[in-house]
């Protein structure tokens, strides 16, 4: 069973300037909870308990959410306010979490890379920090883990886009072998749309075998002078089987503006204290414009 999860958090967040200019972009808030608690509530609902954070400067806010906070817990108790300090004793517990420091940002690879040694030669998840996933099957970690464990080999969340929005993404070019697990030919970054062999697209969540740190070690700088972790797995692809699982579900993009918008908006309709007073001041909100 996979137990060890990378999350790469480490990225500057200029899309959301000047909000991230002295906030982590992975701690905006989704309702009341930063995004990348929702991507560590992921990890553990999969059966995850050992989590390395790559992170970088700016980022300790990340490291301090995770931490316990006794002043905070303390004012807590005072007030009695049991719900609250359950919620807030609970985020420190979720899982065993450790960071370390991608000192350059030198790409998605390079973050990957950090995390050699904590991996120690076993399969793990990759989870990124800024996005997140939901699936009416479950944790989409989960579902991969147990393509993992029926293959014994690399699989990646795969999502299906529309064709013409193809260039955004990383694609796979592969053969189906189940109704939603496709086995890897190659993987291609961001293809025009007549060129592209699929508009099945990389979804953020990956599993990876161990040799993907030697792959990622003689991949040389691509585009934006970064190591490029689609180039890696291009190589892997070659070299072993890889495989891609079409989850029933959806990717929630929050890299923009608008993403986090209708981010925000899609799980406060489904927050239980406030999703039935949402849709009232929607339906009015709508009605006037």
């Amino acid at each position: 069973m996979i137990k060890k999860a990378v999350i790469p958090a480490a990225g500057y967040g200029t899309r959301f300037l000047p909000a991230t200019k002295s906030q982590p972009k992975e701690m905006i808030p989704i309702i009341d909870t930063p995004v990348i608690q929702h991507v560590v509530e992921e990890a553990v609902e999969s059966g995850i308990t050992d989590i390395l954070m790559i992170i970088g400067k700016g980022k300790r806010a990340i490291e301090e959410h995770f931490d316990r906070s006794p002043i905070l817990e303390e004012s807590l108790l005072k007030k009695q306010d049991l719900k609250t300090l359950d919620k807030i004793r609970s985020i420190s517990n979720l899982a065993n979490i450790h960071f370390v420091w991608q000192k350059e940002m030198n790409g998605l690879g390079d973050a990957i890379l950090h995390a050699r040694y904590h991996v120690n030669n076993e399969p793990f998840v990759i989870l990124l920090g800024d996005t997140l996933v939901k699936s009416e099957d479950g944790p989409v970690t989960k579902q991969l883990i147990d393509v993992y464990e029926k293959y014994q080999s690399s699989v990646v969340a795969l999502e299906e886009v529309k064709p013409e929005l193809v260039n955004r993404y990383g694609i796979i070019d592969g053969e189906a072998v189940t109704e939603n697990v496709f086995k890897a030919k190659d993987w291609i970054e961001k293809p025009s749309p007549e060129d592209a062999p699929s508009n099945l697209a990389v979804a953020s969540r990956y599993i990876f075998t161990p040799e993907i740190f030697d792959l990622l070690e003689k991949t040389p700088p691509g585009k934006n002078n970064e190591i490029q972790l689609t180039d890696a797995m291009r190589k892997m692809a070659k070299t072993q089987a890889m495989y891609g699982l079409k989850f029933n579900g959806k990717r929630y993009d929050i890299g923009n503006k608008m993403g986090f918008l209708k981010t925000n908006i899609e799980f406060a309709l489904e927050d239980p204290e406030i999703g039935e007073s949402i849709k009232v001041w929607l339906k009015d909100f709508v009605g006037n414009l």
